[in-house]
């Protein structure tokens, strides 16, 4: 997004939004947005500064994101999927022989699997054992596969290969824990609503603004997934007005998952 009034910066320079949400296990959802001047990756460490080490970092594949070094980083497969879909010349969606349609498939055979995990109603537990006999080995079998290319033309099928090369070391963590997603598509859903907020107000003036907006953000979309008025949350919140002072306790009260706010948002 852009910012005017940044420290050292022109008015046209490219700032940027972090979003930072929960998985899809069935736990609270919380949307958070971060904004920051650049995208260096040590703003996602910052921001994520804190968590027990060990949590499941679902990303993409932007090199940033190692310099989160406490998290088990997961890989999202739907990039991977797109990288090899747009490597598909027109006309060979069904040419089976070609390197961009086989890669293409290895990656779509992962998220069929998960599909009927989701319809037969499979607890974690479950997917994590039926992750690991039915999924693992297509990664294994991809993997192996992927050494074997060596193309010398084709920019977009080696851009496919070299990004998944590049996420090797994460592929295979989200098989640890049933809880892992395959990919952050819920992410890119969630940040639809800056996206298409920001052809509205078209830019924040300050900094601070940009840093209040994105809390106001937050706000309105946990409240939402939460299944509560937005309008309401935010009357309810300048109603009680909680603050700094307040404990964790006191402010838990306030949470959209509260069943205070349950109660008075809907």
């Amino acid at each position: 997004m852009q910012v005017l009034k940044e420290e050292g910066r022109r008015p046209q320079s490219k700032s940027y939004v972090w979003l930072v949400r929960t998985g899809d296990n069935g736990g609270i959802p919380i949307i958070l947005y971060n904004y920051t001047p650049t995208r260096a990756g040590s703003h996602a460490a910052a921001f994520l500064a804190g968590a027990d080490p060990g949590y499941y970092l679902m990303v993409d594949g932007y090199k940033g994101y190692n310099k989160v070094p406490e998290a088990q980083r997961c890989c999202c497969w739907a990039h991977i999927r797109r990288y090899w879909l747009r490597a598909i010349p027109k006309g060979h969606e069904k040419d089976y022989t070609h390197p961009a349609v086989q890669g293409f498939l290895y990656c779509n055979k992962l998220f069929e699997y998960e599909r009927s995990y989701r319809e037969k109603g499979l607890s974690l537990k479950q997917i994590y054992h039926r992750r690991l006999k039915d999924q693992k080995p297509v990664i294994e079998a991809f993997l192996s596969w992927l050494d074997q290319l060596h193309p010398e033309s084709g920019d977009r099928l080696i851009k496919a290969i070299n990004y998944s090369n590049g996420c090797r070391p994460f592929m295979m963590n989200y098989l640890k824990d049933g809880a892992c997603s395959l990919s952050n598509n819920l992410s890119e859903n969630s940040i639809r609503p800056l996206v298409v907020g920001r052809k509205n107000w078209l830019f924040c003036d300050t900094p601070a603004g940009a840093d209040a907006s994105m809390k106001i953000y937050s706000m309105i979309e946990t409240a939402k997934a939460n299944e509560l008025d937005p309008l309401k949350y935010l009357s309810f919140l300048l109603e009680h007005r909680p603050g700094a002072e307040m404990s964790d306790e006191e402010l838990e009260q306030f949470a959209p998952w509260s069943k205070l706010a349950q109660e008075t948002c809907k």
